[in-house]
């Protein structure tokens, strides 16, 4: 199923080296890019749900603007975005993944394809993990298939992180660090991620870690990699930013009364 099948004609989403520890509060002048970036990375893994916003552009899809909940185990998702006006048409869309299915509502959805019902499904479906294993049936833009937990970790692969300031991002303060990564300095999981972007080198990230020493958000931003499949025009200038971290998250399915399944020739069109 791809993107356009599901949305309102015409519409788009809218929606290097050692040095010694920081501590909160530290002066991140005394603290090397690498080692805050790394410290971050590394915390990351303690994170087991997350309620995030979504801001930016992507390739092919135009202006996302959208806020989601997650959980790492079980693995759920919950996705509410708005269509900007002028890409189609206004509306809502939201998307949840709840024990490897997927449901799609809202006003963007075709009314055609609801059969009545408020929600279309479809199953199997995959998000957050590996490009190969991640499937949403062409409704979410890759770069918005894989966790953003583990997106944040790709500047750990930049060789050239430099200290920006001091800055509030969403009310807490924040050391904002910079830097650019190449897919040739990346391997495994993050060359992994890195290729689910579908951009060409360089990659741009800014990274903003709160006092706790975790991502508080971040910035990627590069060219739309024309060789990749599903090709489209515009670069990708995306903005995660991190709102609540390890609180409770609950992503339930809508009732089997609401939903209708998708068509066969739909899911693979």
């Amino acid at each position: 199923m791809t993107f356009a099948a599901v949305l309102l004609a015409g519409g788009s989403v809218a929606c290097g080296g050692g040095a010694k520890d920081a501590s909160v509060g530290a002066d991140p002048h005394q603290v090397t890019p690498a080692a805050a970036v790394a410290k971050a990375a590394k915390n990351s893994e303690g994170i087991t749900s997350l309620h995030y916003r979504i801001s930016g552009t992507v390739p092919g899809k135009g202006r996302l603007e959208g806020e989601a909940s997650m959980n790492t185990q079980p693995p759920a998702m919950s996705l509410k975005m708005t269509i900007a006006a002028g890409q189609g048409g206004n509306g809502q869309l939201e998307i949840r993944f709840v024990d490897k299915v997927m449901y799609v509502g809202g006003s963007a959805v075709r009314t055609k394809k609801l059969n009545g019902k408020s929600w279309l499904s479809a199953a199997p479906a995959i998000w957050g993990r590996g490009g190969v294993d991640n499937q949403s049936y062409g409704v979410l833009p890759s770069q918005l298939q894989a966790s953003p937990i583990a997106q944040s970790t790709l500047p750990t692969g930049s060789k050239n992180l430099r200290l920006i300031g001091t800055e509030t991002v969403d009310g807490a303060k924040t050391t904002h660090y910079k830097g650019t990564v190449n897919s040739k300095d990346l391997a495994g999981e993050r060359l992994d991620q890195f290729t689910q972007l579908e951009v060409s080198d360089p990659l741009t990230m800014d990274l903003w870690i709160d006092g706790d020493h975790r991502t508080k958000q971040f910035r990627m931003r590069a060219e739309h990699n024309d060789d990749m499949v599903g090709t489209g025009d515009g670069p990708l200038d995306l903005t995660i930013t991190f709102l609540d971290i390890n609180q409770p998250v609950t992503v339930k399915a809508p009732p089997t009364k609401d939903t209708t399944p998708l068509a066969a020739d739909a899911q693979t069109g």
